[in-house]
């Protein structure tokens, strides 16, 4: 999962550096594809990149707890330590849901007609509470 989560971000990357690129910019139907790209991947690669914070500050908070600390800092850092496991746990199911394939119909608009038709009041009624 995290060889998948750094290939988006560095791909990210490389659409930051494509998009300011100017034989992109002026090919207008690429530089429209790899904005799309870029906005799609925008979410992933920002949780991603706040779970690194959150594990290195983990990674911290627990060799400050090894070390020689007074009652106060040892209270402070343990209530830290708790707050971010939390947002680790947050996070990983946050990214998997980011990870799981994009439906292609999701970016498609519908028209749909929701009405009465045959079966009088009871079918409006249906109709009604459909609609709402």
């Amino acid at each position: 999962m995290y060889d998948q989560l750094q290939a988006i971000e560095d791909r990210y990357e490389e659409l930051g550096e494509l998009l300011s690129d100017p034989a992109v910019i002026s090919d207008t139907k690429r530089f429209m594809q790899l904005s799309k790209e870029e906005a799609n991947t925008r979410e992933t690669v920002e949780v991603y990149r706040r779970y690194k914070e959150v594990v290195e500050g983990i990674k911290d908070t627990e060799e400050m707890l090894g070390e020689n600390l007074d009652a106060e800092m040892a209270e402070m850092a343990k209530e830290e330590l708790s707050d971010l496991k939390k947002e680790k746990d947050v996070l990983e199911e946050r990214i998997k849901i980011l990870l799981l394939p994009k439906d292609p119909n999701d970016d498609k608009n519908i028209i749909m007609e929701i009405r009465g038709a045959a079966g009088g009041d009871e079918a409006a009624l249906f109709a009604g509470d459909l609609f709402n």
